[in-house]
């Protein structure tokens, strides 16, 4: 065969070789997800960051893997989890919770990560500004932590005689727990009232937060920002029904199941647009040149039905300011 033949019939032979055997040679990207959630909890927030993937080309299963990693509500898991993304060199990171950013960023100054949380990324170390990520690491921020001083002023509003309330965190997470003690320690006075802090790091140590409450005399709750009680909102919303506690938290899933009042932003939409960003990095961005968003929007939903039930009558114009209402 002449070599100008020998030259045709191998392109065409190349041509024709399997789909399989071209894609090797461009692997499919991997999305590594970090959380400190239980693996089956809150479905639909995956749901929401696939959302934001496929919207824009990136299918799970076609043209993008998943690997998850769930600490399980066990904080101190996620250094090793992370370090097990970063050492399987996926291509870019989720870091879908708070706890799950900052062990990311330690394991990591290589591989792309971008996080949905609760706290400030430049006190947390995540990135230099907030117009300038800088080095790996970039994402979204909610205003979860700036609105918790606002909670307790709602809640002060549905119960003008209050004296003693509480906060609830978790104390394994520190990044989140300090930041929230220290604004409502410093809010409590202002507005007359005795701040206590109480602490559940699992849904098993509810029943003990209640009976706390009990013991201290406490007469309203402030529910703080973390993925167990996020997780296990409806089941709170039920223990404050139970033992007759008003309470606030962030989530509509809460008032949904019968808890009296939430303040916050959705927590959709934090994982929707982490799927977005993720999906912008996968198509060549680099996380030093996206900006960190902040999701401002914030929802006052209120139940009826758990405020009767409470002897609580809803000031109208708190009833007036709710987006919306459950009866």
């Amino acid at each position: 065969m002449r070599r100008r033949d020998f030259i045709i019939a191998l392109g065409g032979a190349a041509a024709s070789w399997p789909l399989t055997t071209r894609a090797q040679q461009q692997p499919m990207p991997v999305i590594g997800i970090l959380n400190g959630r239980g693996a089956n909890e809150a479905p639909e927030l995956l749901a929401a960051f696939r959302q934001g993937l496929s919207e824009s080309g990136f299918v799970e299963g076609q043209n993008v893997a998943i690997e998850y990693r769930f600490a399980e509500h066990q904080n101190e898991r996620l250094p090793a989890l992370a370090s097990e993304l970063a050492g399987r060199k996926v291509t870019v990171i989720a870091a879908t919770n708070t706890a799950a950013a900052v062990a990311a960023k330690a394991a990591t100054t290589s591989i792309p990560i971008v996080f949905a949380i609760a706290g400030d990324p430049v006190q947390l170390g995540l990135v230099a500004s907030l117009n300038r990520p800088g080095g790996n690491v970039t994402g979204l921020t909610q205003l979860a932590l700036d609105v918790i001083p606002k909670r307790l002023e709602l809640l002060r509003q549905l119960l003008p005689a209050a004296t003693t309330v509480a906060l609830l965190v978790n104390p394994s997470n520190r990044f989140l727990a300090e930041p929230q003690i220290h604004d409502l320690q410093a809010a409590a006075p202002m507005l007359g009232l005795k701040m206590h802090v109480v602490t559940a790091g699992s849904e098993q140590d509810f029943e003990d937060v209640f009976a706390r409450l009990k013991q201290l005399r406490v007469t309203g709750l402030v529910i703080g920002e973390d993925t167990v009680f996020t997780s296990h909102s409806g089941e709170l919303a039920l223990a404050c029904a139970r033992h007759a506690m008003p309470a606030i938290y962030d989530s509509r899933e809460f008032v949904a199941a019968g808890g009296l009042v939430s303040y916050g932003g959705s927590h959709t939409d934090a994982y929707y647009m982490a799927g977005v960003y993720t999906a912008r990095i996968l198509k060549g961005e680099k996380p030093a040149d996206l900006p960190v968003q902040q999701r401002t929007k914030v929802q006052l939903l209120l139940n009826l039905t758990a405020a009767k039930a409470l002897g609580i009558s809803v000031p109208l114009p708190l009833l007036g300011r709710a987006d919306e209402v459950i009866e």
